[in-house]
């Protein structure tokens, strides 16, 4: 029957197992054999040499009483005597229930009859006292009474030696067998601690052996070798995964040979598309090295000199947001959100300059987990020319029409003074509508010249530190009369301790006042227009809030750009206003954005730095 790899481990732990449970086995084997020696020196010796000691201890006592009868104290020396003999007589007997060694039966019977001469002599004694008869010879005691005393006390220091020789005898019989004990469980311990390590050796080398073909056969699969093959040396769980192994690499080779040119195609293919692409594209590792890049990429970034050094992302784009972007991309795993007019960078190339438009997309592995990021670059340096050409012909355009409208105005405005009264009414009505539209052609151009001049950078800036509920107070002074015919509420909120702001007076006024403008515009009667502020960072957030219509979401980030307006409302101004605003506020170093709802009002919020 074919052995499992678990019966072969239970097979080697039994082995260890039955050689500990020998040497348990042995160990209390001689334990007990000592134990029985140690008990025969207790019953055989130690009790009758106790004995022994105690009937010479009690003779000796009596010996003690009959002094004492012979000195005058005969009551005392009898009572002495008669409690000593009944302790004699114990341990006497107790003696002859313990003989266990030779010699001991013949002692023990000598001590019981000269013992009873002694007795004999003690009542001639007590005999004569009572008697009252003569005085007792002085030699009475030394001649009568203490030869068998003597002769008793004697042979229990004989008894008492004999045991103690024997005990002697068998503790070093018992010592013997402790050293024989000692040697011969060692012995065992040995040999089973032989045996059991050589088991061990023996199956974790067959256990093992196995492993180590699978290990190099791993190695040689991982280095592109898949004729490898595991011998198959055995038939349990082992054997069965070096044929499954086998089977595994003859497969992955099939499947290698199928498919090593057609990844190689599909590659190449790959190459050729992104050498094909006009924008530039640069992929990165998690540690912001690039991994791979297009030749449009490499033109764009001056990296075609060093094509084959590891590049990382400073070296490519030196003093750029870019790779800030693609760390904080790395850290939190998604691209974070970064405004459109943001996504611009100027590179140089020679003496001229170019803009690319970049985008950040991060690439996700099959467990969902971040393996690289895609940085891809678009060269918007004819659209921002095109931008500079058009910004340049509106504000040249604007100017020009600024005379003759002027001068087309102040005709109107004379017509409406001095000739309106002579005229019919209709046309008294179209007189007042070109008074309007001259009008609102005006505004029309001058906000585009307002416009043009912050877009280029030609617009002045003159910054000062100033308080927020100035702002405020100004924007109440300005609208009050309005509000108060519309019928409009008006409030002001302020968080507590808000630090002034680093801004142009005038330029954030027109900010305000123009938001302001909107929400009045919108808001019906009994409306209610809310301004806050509050500090937030670095920054101080301004909102103007209110209850009216609200915007649409596809309108939040269009509403910022030219000429456009909320489609269904009535057309009441030139569509610049709030492209001016963002203009405007993007001169401080801020933002702006809109938050509403259909029918939840709107609340528009723009961003200030503190004043350091």
């Amino acid at each position: 029957m074919t052995m499992t790899l678990k019966r072969k481990i239970l097979t080697g732990h039994g082995v260890a197992f039955v050689l500990m449970g020998l040497v348990v086995a042995w160990a209390v084997a001689n334990l007990v054999s000592l134990g029985k020696a140690t008990d025969a020196i207790l019953n055989e010796n130690y009790r009758s040499i106790l004995a022994a000691e105690n009937m010479v201890d009690a003779l000796e006592r009596q010996e003690s009483g009959i002094l004492l009868v012979l000195l005058g104290d005969g009551e005392q020396g009898i009572a002495q005597f008669r409690d000593h003999e009944a302790v004699f007589l114990e341990w006497l007997t107790r003696a002859k229930d313990n003989i266990t060694i030779e010699g001991e039966a013949a002692l023990l019977r000598t001590i019981e009859t000269d013992y009873a001469a002694f007795r004999r002599r003690f009542s001639t004694l007590t005999d004569r006292r009572e008697s009252g008869g003569d005085p007792l010879p002085p030699l009475f005691y030394k001649e009568t009474i203490y030869p068998p005393f003597a002769k008793v006390r004697e042979v229990c220091i004989d008894l008492r030696r004999l045991n103690e020789e024997t005990m002697y005898s068998a503790s070093v019989r018992a010592g013997s067998v402790a050293r024989r004990a000692i040697w011969s469980t060692t012995l065992v311990a040995a040999s089973a601690l032989i045996v059991a390590l050589t088991v061990s050796l023996l199956l974790a080398e067959r256990i093992v052996r196995p492993i180590r073909h699978f290990m190099e056969a791993s190695r040689k699969i991982s280095s592109g070798d898949y004729s490898v093959q595991v011998p198959v040396e055995t038939g349990d769980e082992l054997g069965h995964l070096a044929s499954e192994f086998n089977r595994m690499a003859t497969q992955l080779g099939r499947y290698h040979e199928m498919n090593i040119d057609q990844i190689v195609s599909e590659r190449n293919k790959g190459d050729a598309i992104l050498s094909s692409i006009e924008d530039g594209l640069v992929v990165f590792d998690t540690g912001l090295n690039v991994t791979s890049i297009n030749p449009a990429a490499r033109r764009m970034l001056n990296a075609s000199s060093r094509a084959n050094a590891p590049l990382k992302c400073g070296d490519i784009l030196p003093a750029s947001p870019v790779c800030e972007l693609i760390g904080k991309t790395v850290a939190m795993g998604s691209q974070p959100a970064v405004p459109d007019e943001q996504r611009i960078i100027t590179l140089s190339q020679g003496e001229r300059l170019r803009y690319y438009l970049f985008s950040v997309t991060a690439i996700r592995g099959r467990d969902r987990t971040l393996a690289g990021i895609v940085l891809l670059l678009r060269d918007v340096t004819r659209l921002k020319e095109v931008e500079r050409l058009k910004s340049e012909f509106v504000m040249a355009a604007s100017h020009e029409l600024r005379t003759p409208l002027t001068s087309l105005g102040m005709s109107v405005d004379l017509l409406m003074e001095n000739a309106a009264q002579g005229l019919a009414d209709k046309d008294r009505v179209l007189l007042q509508a070109a008074h309007e539209e001259v009008h609102r052609m005006k505004a029309l151009v001058n906000d585009l010249l307002d416009l043009s001049k912050i877009e280029s950078g030609r617009i002045d800036m003159e910054f000062e530190s100033l308080r927020v509920p100035i702002l405020f107070e100004h924007v109440r002074s300005v609208f009050k009369n309005q509000m108060e015919m519309k019928e409009v509420g008006f409030s002001a909120t302020l968080a507590e301790d808000l630090p002034p702001v680093r801004v142009d007076a005038n330029k954030i006024t027109w900010v305000l006042t123009n938001l302001v403008s909107n929400a009045l515009r919108y808001v019906g009667k009994d409306g209610h227009i809310r301004c806050t502020a509050k500090k937030i960072g670095s920054q101080v957030h301004l909102t103007v809030s209110d209850d009216g219509p609200g915007i649409p979401p596809a309108f939040h980030s269009r509403i910022f750009q030219k000429f456009v307006q909320v489609a269904g409302r009535e057309a009441g101004g030139t569509g610049l206003g709030l492209a001016i605003c963002k203009e405007i506020v993007r001169a401080h170093g801020g933002a702006i954005w809109v938050e509403s709802s259909p029918g939840k009002g709107s609340a528009f919020t723009f961003t200030l730095p503190v004043a350091q």
